[in-house]
């Protein structure tokens, strides 16, 4: 199947569109990516059962993930929700040791 050709903007300020629109999904893939490894460091400390080393981890993460969630690159209930699991996990390892 032929993907179609992207058109080019004919219009000055298409064209300054097109070009912000690069840079900002650039912007945005790295802080959405700089998401996902702050929780999935968290989950890692939290499997491997270092709880010192996890709360720390979950402190740095609140900061990155309300930051980003500020900025509207996901969603603040998403935010929210992957928080609260975390913290729960957290505070499970803590109680279990």
């Amino acid at each position: 199947m032929a993907t179609k050709a992207k058109k080019n903007p004919r219009l000055a300020s298409g064209r300054k569109r097109a070009r912000q629109n690069v840079k900002l999904n650039a912007a945005n893939t790295s802080l959405r990516s700089k998401y996902r490894t702050v929780v999935k460091n968290v989950e890692k400390a939290v499997l491997s059962g270092d709880k010192v080393k996890a709360t720390e981890l979950f402190a740095k993460m609140q900061a990155v993930v309300d930051s980003i969630a500020d900025k509207g690159i996901f969603h603040k209930n998403k935010a929210a929700r992957d928080k609260s699991r975390l913290s729960a996990k957290v505070k499970a390892l803590a109680t279990a040791a």
